[in-house]
């Protein structure tokens, strides 16, 4: 067909911006990785072809991968604190200078994947309810339910 992009014309298109929101969603570390992962399984879809809104599709396969590396993760983690390694331990508990606190990191990990999705959309992307419903596949209502559960969590647990 005339005037399809290619997949790769699709992926440098929009790899930063999803980047930026698997960063949101799973941390720097993990996030391009989410990316790929998602654009790998998005062009061998079979769906792919017939999508109407390429990005927003390409934002719920992100989302839907970072929710699979965040299960691959807490199932990781519970094994390793069954399982530690000799010398593991960080004596005095301290990490990069840069790094989030603690307890914010905590609070944040601790809302659910839609909610982080929706913080990162509203805050670091500065998007409005009506285009992070579209790009997520919910309703707007959802978004601000999401939105509002998420602000009470952090409001709550970071006293």
């Amino acid at each position: 067909m005339v005037g399809m992009a290619s997949d790769e014309e699709i992926y440098r298109k929009y790899a930063d911006e999803l980047t930026r929101f698997a960063t949101g969603l799973v941390g720097p570390d993990n996030a391009t990785d989410a990316v790929s992962a998602a654009m790998i399984g998005v062009f061998t879809s079979a769906k792919w072809p017939s999508a109407l809104n390429q990005r927003a599709y390409l934002y719920r396969a992100v989302l839907n991968e970072c929710r699979m590396q965040g299960r691959r993760t807490a199932t990781r983690r519970r094994y390793e604190q069954r399982t530690p390694a000799a010398g593991d331990a960080d004596p005095d508990g301290a990490g990069p200078a840069d790094a989030p606190k603690p307890e914010v990191l905590a609070a944040v990990l601790a809302l659910s994947d839609r909610q982080r999705a929706v913080v990162y959309l509203t805050y670091w992307e500065d998007l409005e309810p009506s285009r992070i419903a579209e790009l997520l596949g919910i309703s707007d209502g959802a978004v601000r339910r999401h939105l509002a559960r998420a602000r009470r969590h952090l409001r709550k647990t970071l006293r």
